[in-house]
């Protein structure tokens, strides 16, 4: 029996990017839209995560794929991040966390038997504002590379 799925809609937002305009999700039509939350800036695992996407952006891009990556970090911080790794896609600055909030992203976290708010890696791949596959707490490792097959296989 083959049931129809219903996709989930993907919340609009409307967040400063890199490329000095204002992304709003809803313009982009027709296209996967990948959209990776990551916690910080040029820390170990957010680093190793924005590379794999950015080595493997020829292989979204063949498949109409944009890939963005999303913070609470600033725009001269995601600068300065593009600018060191050179990441070739833009990323967003969500200092007020509305997308993270409106994507559930922000939560109780632990480190080292602490406990805090902040933001859980979480991926979404969308298309036409239909959210039609989530990746909540993250593992980096081959994080990038299973996104790509996952669509790859679609």
């Amino acid at each position: 029996m083959n049931k129809k799925i219903k996709l989930k809609k993907a919340p609009n937002f409307k967040i400063p990017s890199t490329d000095g305009k204002i992304f709003e999700l809803n313009k982009i039509k027709n296209k996967y839209i990948i959209i990776y939350f990551y916690p910080k800036d040029d820390t170990p695992g957010c680093t190793i995560e924005t590379n794999d996407f950015n080595s493997l952006l020829q292989n979204f891009k063949k498949l109409d794929c944009l890939v963005i990556g999303v913070s609470k970090d600033s725009i001269e911080s995601h600068q300065k991040f593009k600018k060191k790794y050179n990441i070739k896609f833009n990323l967003l600055a969500d200092e007020k966390k509305h997308a993270i909030k409106d994507y559930k992203t922000w939560g109780k976290k632990k480190f080292m038997g602490r406990e805090f708010m902040g933001l859980i890696r979480s991926t979404f791949l969308i298309k036409d504002q239909k959210i039609i596959k989530e990746w909540r707490s993250v593992k980096v490792k081959d994080h990038a590379l299973e996104v790509l097959n996952f669509i790859k296989n679609r």
